[in-house]
């Protein structure tokens, strides 16, 4: 898994990527917080290539999603 402080900047970019979106949309949050998590497991870990991932994931949500 991931050390504390990768954790803790995962959590800020899923945040910061969807402050515009309810936390109780939770089928949004799920879909860019996967997407963000499958790429920092293939070694994106910059802040900056993690929120490119994190926005694109929000862009290409379902409709339904949002």
């Amino acid at each position: 898994m991931f050390d504390v402080q990768t954790a803790a900047l995962l959590r800020a970019i899923l945040d910061d990527v969807c402050q515009t979106v309810s936390r109780y949309e939770t089928g949004t949050r799920t879909h860019v917080a996967a997407k963000i998590l499958e790429a920092a497991r293939q070694g994106q870990t910059t802040p900056d290539s993690l929120m490119r991932v994190g926005r694109k994931a929000l862009s290409d949500a379902p409709t339904m999603w949002r």
